[in-house]
């Protein structure tokens, strides 16, 4: 698997490019800012592309730019995001319409790197993968601003944090010690009580979810 690193600090971009080598990704290039990061990624073509989201010249958001315009040109290449901190709305502006294959992680998730590497592979194989404490905030900001969201039972709401992190069904039941049974009934409670719309297609799950708990 061919990965592209944006990263601007060398000793994590560095200790990325180890932790990738070992799990048996193919570093093709690795760089320290977005120009850089965009001008591999279309050389190179990889199937994964991970940026940090602050990132010279001005340490905002070239690295979330830069991961637009990559999504929008090369729309089957793989996207992880990371971030120093918490940034709810960064995490919908990410998916746009677009869920699959997109991750958002907070940079401490990297030192658990079994977990972080199997983001990674989630994310490659075209999966959801969001990180439990920017879920943890728009969760509990939702069930103080939004009344639905405050009815739900704590079950309930554990398991749309979950479906918003982008876990399956199995996932989310071997998380709570349920069955796959009781989760999709919790589920169609949880869409009903928000009145969320939303298909089969597990990433327009995690979009719908997403959108909702990100609403003002």
């Amino acid at each position: 698997m061919r990965v592209v690193i944006g990263e601007d600090e060398v000793l994590l971009r560095r200790g990325l490019e180890l932790v990738l080598v070992e799990a048996g990704f193919t570093i093709v290039q690795a760089v320290g800012d977005a120009e850089s990061l965009e001008a591999a990624v279309f050389e190179h073509r990889p199937d994964l592309v991970i940026t940090d989201i602050r990132m010279p010249p001005s340490y905002t958001n070239e690295g979330l730019v830069a991961a637009a315009r990559i999504r929008e040109r090369l729309p089957g290449t793989a996207v992880m995001v990371l971030s120093q901190h918490v940034q709810r709305r960064y995490a919908v502006e990410l998916m746009g319409d677009r869920a699959g294959g997109l991750g958002y992680l907070l940079k401490q998730r990297i030192a658990d790197v079994d977990t972080f590497v199997e983001s990674l592979r989630v994310v490659t194989s075209g999966g959801t993968a969001i990180d439990p404490d920017v879920v943890a905030v728009m969760v509990a900001r939702a069930r103080i601003s939004d009344s639905a969201v405050g009815e739900l039972t704590a079950r309930q709401q554990e398991v749309l944090a979950l479906v918003a992190e982008g876990r399956s069904n199995a996932a989310i039941a071997g998380l709570l010690f349920l069955s796959e049974k009781a989760v999709v009934q919790h589920t169609s409670r949880i869409y009903s009580a928000l009145s969320i719309s939303v298909d089969s297609d597990a990433h327009r799950r995690v979009l719908a979810v997403l959108q909702y708990l990100n609403r003002d």
